[in-house]
């Protein structure tokens, strides 16, 4: 039976609130807050563990599936009143169901798998880090790694856009894209530079036989030239139309599809 909160002014929802408004926080207790009723169930459903989930009575009617695995996995579970579930929400249509989860353990560069990896660097726009993490996700790559001042992989946006993605593929952090590289190709990685250069490689003749880390750079400046330098190759997408270059997101999509269509099936390792 579920414990029901009816004040905004709960310590608990306060603290859940904080944790979806604040990156700092996130890192401190090494928490996030994930919303809707998919996502939780998401989370729950990937291993991920659920300190306490929050729930109005009309999303126990509406959503009895989505909650049921959440309320199974949960530590706590509470039942809130509407005005606290809109004290946690960060969407406009909230759903009522938000969950405090734990962040999965640091991962060290030693433990990324042998196969394809998609590398960003500094990406800032929560959005595309979600996108590009869903797609990653659905076409198989083995992992994803985040390099220098990339947004925060946990932020509400990030959760959203990643249609769960976040919870099931390994998401690696590095300081420094030059030093995740050295330390990778001498474990057998190729890598490649995603350059905006027509006198780069065309990606769709690049050779993906050997698991490679594609590097992609930030929304405005693209790679560092520290990054492009320590890369093996540098690879363009053919652009054929009067646009001088494509957002983060659509890039590594296209990069991402050429190299699983290349390299074929994951690499093992």
């Amino acid at each position: 039976m579920s414990e029901q909160i009816t004040s905004r002014k709960n310590e608990l929802v306060r603290a859940a609130a904080k944790l979806a408004q604040s990156a700092a926080r996130r890192r401190e207790s090494g928490l996030f807050l994930a919303e809707g009723a998919r996502l939780c169930a998401d989370a729950a459903r990937s291993g991920v563990a659920v300190r306490e989930l929050f729930y109005t009575a009309r999303a126990a009617e509406k959503y009895a599936s989505y909650l049921a695995p959440v309320l199974k996995a949960a530590a706590r579970s509470y039942e809130i009143a509407e005005p606290v579930a809109s004290l946690l929400a960060s969407t406009d249509a909230s759903q009522g169901v938000f969950c405090v989860c734990a962040m999965r353990g640091a991962r060290v560069l030693s433990e990324l798998p042998l196969a394809h990896c998609l590398a960003l660097e500094t990406l800032q726009d929560p959005g595309n880090l979600g996108a590009v993490l869903r797609t990653a996700e659905a076409l198989g790559l083995g992992s994803v790694l985040l390099a220098g001042e990339c947004c925060d992989v946990y932020a509400p946006k990030v959760l959203r856009a990643s249609m769960g993605a976040v919870f099931r593929l390994p998401v690696f952090f590095s300081e420094t894209l030059p030093g995740a590289l050295c330390e990778l190709h001498g474990r057998g990685f190729s890598s490649c530079a995603a350059v905006p250069d027509s006198a780069a490689l065309p990606v769709t003749r690049a050779d993906f036989s050997r698991p490679c880390v594609m590097a992609v750079g930030n929304e405005g400046n693209g790679l560092s030239q520290e990054a492009i330098a320590a890369c093996e190759t540098r690879v363009t997408i053919p652009m054929l139309g009067r646009a001088e270059s494509l957002n983060a997101a659509s890039s590594a999509a296209i990069l991402m599809w050429e190299m699983m269509r290349g390299g074929g099936a994951r690499h093992g390792g």
